[in-house]
């Protein structure tokens, strides 16, 4: 590769990892002056040099040393479970993943000569004298129906859906403390990571949240958290709106709410399960949206954590977990796998590249070869223990009466 290339590398590593060039620098046992060079690419960097580099940036040899121009520094939006520190949050290891995804996805892309259709983005979002709730509801409406979602019907798979629209949706083990991040790589998209530690339910949320930011703050990169001692800012009251209305339509949770009440003249706390597992969402977050459209009384989700009751529990106990068990999440969008299947069978890269490109140990990748080829043809507290029974009624009191 060029020198200009390979010093741009450099440079990208560098800021990525967050090391200073006096830091580089006396990590090489050089000059800072000297360093700059190499980053210039006035001066050549030794083998030794480079092998050491790629230890401090935290990176591979084999990114430094490819022909192709670096992925510009992330500076995505972050979300957060707890507030808190940055450094003590994960971000950095979460922005070196996000950052080595794309990379190899642009390297893949490069291999197998294949280029994004170019999307339409959806339309920024117009400032009203509405609150940003209320235009978070109207502007989830939209999207579903540009996405041609419906009005009603319940999202069968997110990841599949954003990433015929251009978004790619990465998932892998983060900090405790992080459930996802996006940020918009020039030449490149959109893209979101999400914790992959987090129950399925929650990392729907969580890209549907981050998408959310996408299409209401996307050139205002920087950190969220989900606990805010004082009032929560725009973006993420829209987030949370947009999210809640994209995932779980009004008029869809009207209807399966309707129906429920129709067979019995009541609804309880198992009907709010089966309705939250039709929309692959939580029990927390559907509880919270039937309050908001005031079809069940204020609290009913503070009685239900308050009993203390484990949702798998309850979930067994309605005979949903046999129906719906936890599936796999893949760690890539299924396209790049596919390109990586593709430029491995064509010799394009070799096997320890594509094992290293998927993650995975040669044989496993191997297996995953095969697999895609055949395609192709809540943390525990101490809380007080109520009893809870599925067939509690949610519904306002006087209305049981």
């Amino acid at each position: 590769m060029s020198a200009s290339a390979l010093a741009e590398r450099i440079t990208a590593a560098r800021k990525a990892a967050g090391v200073s060039q006096a830091d580089a620098a006396h990590h090489l046992g050089m000059s800072r002056p000297t360093y700059i060079a190499i980053e210039k690419g006035a001066r050549e960097v030794k083998s030794h040099e480079l092998l050491s580099l790629a230890e401090l940036y935290r990176t591979q040899v084999s990114r430094l040393v490819r022909p192709d121009a670096p992925v510009p520094v992330i500076a995505p939006h972050l979300r957060a479970e707890i507030s808190g520190a940055e450094g003590d949050s994960g971000v950095g290891e979460a922005l070196e993943k996000l950052a080595s995804f794309v990379d190899d996805y642009r390297f893949l892309l490069d291999k197998t000569y294949t280029r994004f259709i170019p999307v339409v983005p959806p339309p920024a979002i117009e400032r009203s004298q509405l609150s940003v709730e209320r235009v978070g509801a109207r502007v989830a409406q939209d999207e579903r129906n540009r996405l041609g979602l419906g009005e009603r019907e319940p999202i069968a798979n997110l990841r599949k859906t954003l990433d015929e629209v251009g978004v790619q949706v990465f998932a892998d083990a983060l900090n405790s403390k992080l459930a996802g991040l996006y940020t918009f790589v020039p030449g490149f998209g959109y893209c979101i990571l999400v914790n992959r530690l987090h129950p399925l339910t929650r990392m729907r949320w969580t890209v549907a949240h981050e998408y959310g930011h996408f299409l209401f703050d996307r050139d205002k990169p920087g950190v969220d958290y989900v606990s805010s001692p004082q009032r929560r800012p725009e973006g993420e009251r829209f987030a949370d709106a947009f999210a809640s209305n994209f995932l779980m339509p009004a008029g869809g949770v009207q209807r399966h709410f309707d129906d429920a009440k129709a067979r019995t003249g009541d609804v309880n706390v198992g009907d709010v399960i089966r309705i939250a597992d039709v929309y692959g969402v939580s029990l927390m977050a559907m509880t919270l949206r039937m309050e908001d459209m005031r079809l069940i009384q204020r609290g009913t989700w503070d009685l239900i954590k308050a009993s203390g009751a484990k949702v798998g529990d309850l979930k067994r106990e309605l005979g949903l977990e046999s129906v719906a068990p936890q599936e796999k999440v893949e760690t890539f969008p299924r396209r790049y796998l596919w390109l990586a299947v593709q430029a491995w069978t064509s010799e394009t890269i070799t096997t320890s590249q594509f094992a290293k490109l998927v993650r995975l140990s040669p044989i496993e990748a191997r297996a995953l070869a095969e697999e895609i080829s055949r395609m192709v043809v809540d943390d525990t507290e101490e809380l007080p223990i109520l009893k809870l029974k599925l067939s509690t009624s949610v519904l306002e009191r006087e209305k049981n009466a």
